[in-house]
């Protein structure tokens, strides 16, 4: 279990056994701390759809790790036990971050929400979690 206020280098060797966010989707930590965390995710053709736009899965995936940091730093584990997702507009920059927060921790059930934006500030998501703690 991580600390409340882990460093980087504990965060990314939490997280490293997350094989397909890290190596697969290329998302990265930016930053985490019990109840808030952001990642990054530099886009590139693999997270294209066939009309060439971002593919929602891909920014599902991102939101998701957000809330694995938020969730799991300072106690956990949580697992995201229901979520829904709006997709608000196509991104028009090189890089999506997701930034999620805890906005009500009960003794099981924990509610999130994940903000994810281009690198040009636009809106691309926003994403309600219901989050579980065994």
């Amino acid at each position: 279990m991580l600390s409340e206020r882990p460093t980087m280098e504990e965060m990314e060797a939490f997280f490293n056994g997350d094989q397909f966010v890290t190596k697969a989707a290329g998302c990265r930590i930016v930053e985490g701390w019990k109840g808030h965390g952001v990642a990054e995710m530099e886009l590139a053709n693999i997270h294209k759809n066939a009309q060439g736009n971002i593919m929602g899965g891909a920014i599902f995936t991102l939101a998701d790790f957000a809330l694995a940091l938020a969730s799991n730093i300072g106690g956990g584990p949580v697992v995201n036990a229901m979520s829904t997702i709006s997709y608000m507009s196509a991104t028009r920059g090189t890089k999506l971050i997701a930034t999620a927060d805890l906005e009500k921790a009960g003794r099981h059930l924990s509610f999130y929400t994940v903000t994810v934006t281009d690198d040009t500030d636009r809106l691309i998501a926003k994403m309600d979690i219901t989050g579980y703690q065994h």
